[in-house]
């Protein structure tokens, strides 16, 4: 993150206190061969309504900074995992030069297993390159990265933030799209919002409450 490819992110979705997630889960993950880094992290709009979601909401999201090497571990009851690789494509957006503080979390899956590729290029050619386009203010990288199981959440839209409200700027990135692009009702748009093969898993915001290297 911040200045690099990560190989992969192991991801871990609960509702534990921060502390107590701290103090012993996330040595419990440093502790594995292959993992660099973890982060912690608050939900900064729990239970929200504006998206689809087929996940459970949680509070607490655990990031995983891993390489090639990493298998991921069993989880403990109350916490789910989801292992992904960095998708052979690059990311888009900018490099700030300031550490990401905030995220946007898109996990998203094809409504028929064959057309992955066409919802990949959608994501990758259509969506993400406009978002990247209009430089968000508190934007930075967008990566792309998959599943390693093949199965649900398929895909990963990681958005990295440097700013202290995440949340605010998810919601501009929409109407700074629509003015690049053209209003709501058009074509165009429709196209750059959705896809026939999307189906969204989770979307939401987050804040950095911590950050541990192994």
């Amino acid at each position: 993150m911040e200045d690099r490819i990560t190989p992969g992110l192991y991801l871990e979705m609960t509702s534990v206190a921060p502390g107590e997630y701290a103090a012993q889960r996330v040595p419990e993950v440093l502790a594995r061969p292959a993992v660099e880094r973890a982060t912690w992290w608050e939900n900064v709009n729990p239970d929200r309504a504006d998206l689809p979601r087929k996940l459970p909401e949680f509070s607490l999201l655990g990031v995983y900074e891993v390489d090639d090497g990493f298998t991921a571990p069993e989880t403990p009851e109350g916490v789910t995992g989801y292992h992904f690789r960095h998708y052979p494509r690059p990311g888009q957006g900018r490099l700030t030069g300031k550490p990401t503080i905030g995220l946007s979390l898109v996990l998203i899956s094809p409504r028929e297993p064959e057309r992955a590729q066409a919802l990949r290029d959608w994501g990758d050619f259509v969506h993400i390159r406009h978002i990247a386009e209009v430089a968000v203010p508190g934007y930075s990288m967008i990566t792309p990265y998959e599943n390693v199981t093949g199965g649900d959440p398929r895909f990963m839209h990681f958005y990295e933030m440097d700013t202290e409200d995440p949340e605010q700027s998810f919601k501009a990135m929409t109407p700074l799209v629509t003015e690049r692009i053209g209003a709501m009702d058009t074509p165009y748009w429709k196209e750059w919002a959705h896809s026939p093969d999307n189906r969204i898993m989770y979307v939401n915001t987050f804040r950095r409450l911590g950050e541990r290297s192994a």
